[in-house]
């Protein structure tokens, strides 16, 4: 109860104590904007933490399940290999589905490299596998052994070489998003502090008088804190908007070749700008206190 009528006081405020904060200035329009623009950047921190987490499940889930096998062989018996591969991979344990890829999806898959005109009949293209696994997988290394001595030309690839650094690398984006974001906040809570500082400076005069007529530091204190926090809490409600408007309206996957796919929140991940307003002020609440009690005992 206690802590609800604090908060409904700081809400409220008190008129004779806000007259020490000034209501307009370079410290008020300083607060709006560092608060706007961080929370501008913190949307798209959290965007990257959390495209890059779903990325990282994605590919751990998909690349886990999945393998490639490479036939290079004469020309002659590229076919004769290909159907022993396949009936050894369809007797193995484990192993879901197994394909070879047609000439039209080899060739999709070495036209971002090559183009679109490869002549795939005039190229030793080695014909390619598909694997697909069940939930208990297989044993590459028992396949392996049975390729080896039934299908001369075949190679394995579980993509156990390349899936675990993809998915640290995601990891990592996963890690500087959030450490961004930590960043952020500090930045945001040094701006206000700094702003803070400035404001009680500038108004030591007017301090000194409600001193005179028996106001404590606490009430000095509390008008500085609730006016910097309600900035910070607008600044930072229009940064945050603007941000999620900026990443709603960015190109998809599809329209910028891939290189945005996926950038963004998912479902209700869009709620997540929400919290960045009530952190920013709390962070504002606690920098601005700091700041004041520090600054009043100083001028005292």
């Amino acid at each position: 109860m206690r802590r609800f009528s604090l908060l409904l006081s700081l809400l409220a405020g008190d008129p004779q104590a806000d007259r020490a904060v000034p209501p307009t200035g370079y410290t008020a329009r300083l607060t709006l904007f560092t608060a706007g623009a961080m929370a501008f950047l913190a949307v798209f921190a959290m965007a990257l933490a959390s495209t890059s987490g779903r990325l990282a499940e994605r590919w751990g889930a998909e690349l886990a399940r999945t393998s490639t096998l490479r036939i290079s062989a004469p020309e002659a018996q590229v076919d004769l290999q290909t159907q022993a591969a396949l009936r050894v991979l369809e007797s193995t344990p484990g192993i879901a589905s197994a394909r070879a890829l047609t000439s039209e999806e080899e060739q999709a898959l070495l036209e971002p490299w090559f183009g679109a005109q490869l002549p795939l009949e005039d190229l030793p293209i080695p014909q390619l596998i598909e694997i697909v696994e069940d939930a208990e997988g297989y044993d590459a290394t028992g396949l392996r052994a049975r390729l080896q001595a039934e299908v001369p030309g075949a190679m394995l690839d579980d993509h156990a070489a390349w899936r675990q650094p993809l998915v640290e690398a995601a990891g990592r984006l996963r890690l500087l998003g959030w450490v961004s974001i930590l960043l952020i906040g500090a930045a945001t809570g040094a701006m206000i502090t700094l702003a803070a500082q400035a404001a009680l400076s500038a108004n030591a005069q007017v301090i000194r008088v409600l001193r005179l007529v028996g106001a404590r530091d606490v009430y000095i204190a509390r008008a500085f804190v609730r006016r910097f926090t309600v900035r910070t809490a607008i600044g930072a409600a229009a940064g945050a908007a603007a941000g999620t408007l900026a990443l709603a309206i960015l190109p998809r996957g599809e329209v910028a070749g891939g290189f945005l796919d996926g950038l963004g929140f998912s479902g209700a991940g869009w709620l997540l700008p929400v919290l960045i307003p009530p952190l920013a002020a709390l962070v504002a609440f606690l920098a601005t206190r700091a700041a004041a009690m520090r600054s009043l005992e100083a001028q005292a």
